[in-house]
């Protein structure tokens, strides 16, 4: 069984789209193998910046042979029939077999098809890869038709077995296949051939190319953090950096250099985002003093002189980068000093939120305001929790910012701290766009986790008051993001929030805002007025509110914003656009709970009670729920519930009536009965205290209690029985472990 090597040699592949490429090359070329009838034991995708690379082992060395059986027309058949079956199965009219079948003889055509050697399909899959590999960017070179991520100069493609090497014979562009390659581009530029992948490795490593992203990568790796360690320092760890230069570089030597003094005063996260961005260098930190003093850079070739040409041209242009970053940031701290934060804020006026949203300075208006009152619910005070949101965003009229934008946040910190702000300010500048996403740390000062929902929630709320919500997989505003922030918020900061009350009293202000501006109910919609209110009052053309008759309606809706009608419609519309929100809210807190072991039909019963927009009682009625229903007494429970609901739900359809008035004990005639009487007596206050002190945990104990007697009731006696009174009395009976054991979460609508 022989083995497969394809190298596929350009010139530089860009980093970002190496890992995906090796990958694609794997997947396709495997697909296609395996499609034409070959197997494989092994494959594994390579890639260095000039060549992709895939190995393959165990493929066996042809397709087999193939025998299909078509059943064809009757015989008897018209001429013309069988002659044009035979020519589609590619045989002739004499090597059809006649077979017998239940309604008389058929045509039969077996067609043999032989296997074909793995070297020609291997040259047609991996002709079709290369014509269509998915690049997300690509260019055409030459006179030829071929588009590849940069010019392909050569293929090596080669089938290894006992026997030796054999060279697929394959050809692209007037690029034949061969099995050689090139070294590194100045270190060992000459061609070299191999005979098989061990071969290929150990034959590119000698001419000073690491084939294995991972192997260079924990190289660069190694040698920086020990290069750092001897001269008392630490690497920065930068894995996003550190996989981007293992893709640039081939053979890589590491080198450290000094950041002139000049620039030692600078913000640290300043100084790694300059060296990152531009350079792509990593930054060396002292422990000590958490400070960037050294960077470490990444060559692509063993310099003569110990990399001092390379370091000081390095440090030259790092020292030029260094200077604008300085010229930022001191005039940034001079603006600041003299004017403070909330002139940066006012600049935001000119800054577009959004054209129908208005500038960031509205948006900031919003903010604050929302911030204010919730500020009570996180913990923190009004005031502080105002002045917070106010200048959480000024830092985005800093200079620093529009050259670093990744950076916002961070430099409000520090621009706070400049400006003798209120530490729990400054903490809120940077804090308050977080969670960014499932794995990013949460706030929990009262102050940042105030201001970071009222952000959130602005958000959401504006692009929902205008229509803008995510579709699919597109979601521009990253609204599904800033919707999981609030429940991450929410749930680690263990914050009571009706967000239907709170959501409903935003989209007030959203829309008379917006309906001020044309935009709710514009020229693309003129009857929306007339649509809503009529939802609020179906018989308004024939009211007169305020003095204002139906024919002045349409001046009165536009212009007077306080009168009743007005009033009515803002709260309608915005009643109906919180709805919609909370029901967003709840997709996305499934997908959150989902990801924590959470049963689906569990967060639906749980949703489905009353307060479903406190996101905190959903979460804790969910695991209490999910809890119980892993224990036996649990499921068990669960099974006795469901009986319980199917019986009473026929037996009160039947009898047109709600078996909801309580059961006496006088009327049980059996000691199941009575010990189900006691149980329920016994387990209502605890079950009742518990849920007062929203202990579900210890509710939904007491009800998985009730497992054994009220699987006892069912074995021992039956419901419908044929005395009248004794049947009612046990319906209701059945009626109260109905409403019991449903306090935490609708049952009805878990499974099983």
């Amino acid at each position: 069984m022989p083995d497969l090597l394809v190298e596929l040699f350009s010139e530089e592949i860009p980093a970002r789209m190496q890992a995906r490429a090796a990958e694609d090359l794997r997947a396709r070329m495997t697909d296609g193998l395996v499609a034409a009838g070959l197997t494989y034991a092994g494959a594994a995708g390579f890639v260095t910046p000039r060549r992709l690379v895939l190995a393959v082992e165990g493929l066996t060395a042809s397709s087999p042979n193939l025998r299909e059986e078509r059943r064809g027309p009757k015989v008897g058949a018209p001429d013309a029939a069988v002659d044009g079956f035979a020519r589609g199965a590619g045989v002739t009219r004499d090597q059809l077999e006649q077979r017998d079948d239940k309604k008389g003889p058929v045509y039969f055509a077996v067609i043999d098809v032989p296997g074909q050697p793995a070297a020609a399909i291997v040259a047609e899959v991996l002709g079709d890869v290369i014509r269509n590999f998915p690049w997300p960017k690509s260019m055409r070179w030459g006179a030829g038709s071929l588009r590849w991520v940069r010019p392909l100069h050569s293929v090596l493609c080669i089938l290894t077995d006992e026997a030796g090497a054999q060279v697929v014979p394959f050809e692209i562009e007037g690029i034949s296949a061969g099995a050689v390659t090139r070294g590194h581009r100045f270190l060992s530029p000459d061609a070299f051939s191999v005979v098989s992948f061990e071969d290929y490795e150990a034959k590119l490593k000698r001419a000073h190319v690491v084939l294995s992203t991972q192997e260079r990568a924990d190289a660069i790796w190694t040698e920086a953090t020990s290069q750092a360690f001897a001269r008392g320092l630490e690497l920065v760890e930068d894995k996003a950096l550190l996989a981007e230069v293992a893709g640039l570089v081939e053979w890589p030597v590491v080198l450290m250099g000094e950041i002139d003094a000049a620039f030692l005063n600078l913000p640290a996260e300043v100084l790694q985002t300059s060296m990152r961005e531009h350079q792509k260098f990593f930054s060396v930190r002292n422990g000590k003093t958490g400070r960037i003093e050294r960077f470490v850079t990444v060559a692509n070739t063993d310099p003569a002189d110990g990399g001092a040409t390379i370091l000081a041209g390095n440090q030259k242009v790092l020292a030029a980068r260094l200077s604008d970053a300085k010229f930022f940031w001191n005039n940034d701290l001079r603006a600041v000093i003299d004017a403070g934060l909330e002139a940066w804020t006012e600049q935001l006026s000119n800054v577009t939120f959004h054209n129908k949203l208005g500038s960031q300075r509205d948006r900031i208006t919003r903010i604050e305001a929302l911030a204010r009152e919730i500020a009570d619910v996180t913990g923190a005070d009004p005031d502080v929790a105002a002045q917070a949101a106010r200048v959480a965003k000024a830092d985005l009229s800093s200079e620093m910012v529009y050259e670093f934008p990744e950076l916002q946040g961070l430099m409000g910190r520090y621009y706070s701290e400049a400006a003798g702000l209120p530490a729990e300010v400054a903490a809120a500048c940077q804090e308050h766009y977080a969670p960014l996403g499932p794995s990013d740390n949460v706030p929990v000062a009262p102050v940042s986790v105030a201001v970071a929902l009222a952000d959130k929630l602005d958000t959401l709320t504006g692009f929902w008051a205008i229509d803008e919500k995510p579709t699919g997989s597109k979601d521009p505003f990253a609204l599904r993001r800033a919707a999981l922030g609030v429940i991450r918020l929410v749930l680690v900061n263990g914050l009571r929030v009706g967000l239907s009350d709170v959501s409903k009293g935003i989209f007030e202000a959203q829309v008379k805002n917006l309906w001020i501006g044309g935009v709710v109910f514009g020229e693309d919609d003129p009857e929306g007025p007339y649509r809503q209110l009529e939802k609020v009052y179906p018989d308004w053309e024939k009211r007169s509110t305020d003095s204002i008759e139906p024919a002045a309606y349409e001046d009165a809706m536009w212009s007077d914003f306080e009168g009743e009608w007005s009033v009515a419609v803002i709260k309608s519309l915005s009643s109906e656009k919180a709805e919609t929100l909370l029901s967003f809210f709840h997709d996305r807190l499934k997908v959150y709970l989902r990801t924590d072991g959470i049963r689906h039909d569990v967060i639906d019963a749980c949703i489905a009670m009353h307060g479903s927009d406190d996101l905190w009682l959903v979460n804790a009625r969910a695991r209490a729920v999910q809890a119980i229903l892993e224990t036996e007494d649990g499921s068990n429970l669960l099974q006795g519930f469901k009986r319980s609901n199917n019986i009473l739900t026929q037996a009160e359809d039947k009898d047109g009536v709600e078996y909801s008035y309580g059961a006496d004990i006088k009327y049980a005639d059996d000691a199941t009965e009575k010990a189900l009487f006691s149980a329920l007596k016994d387990a209502k206050p605890r079950i009742a205290e518990a849920l007062k002190q929203e202990d579900f945990a210890a509710a939904t104990k007491a009800m998985a209690a009730l497992r054994g007697p009220v699987d006892g009731f069912f074995e021992a006696v039956k419901i419908n029985d044929d005395r009248q009174v004794v049947r009612r009395n046990r319906l209701n009976l059945l009626a109260e472990v109905r409403n019991l054991c449903g306090q935490v979460a609708d049952l009805t609508l878990i499974e099983g």
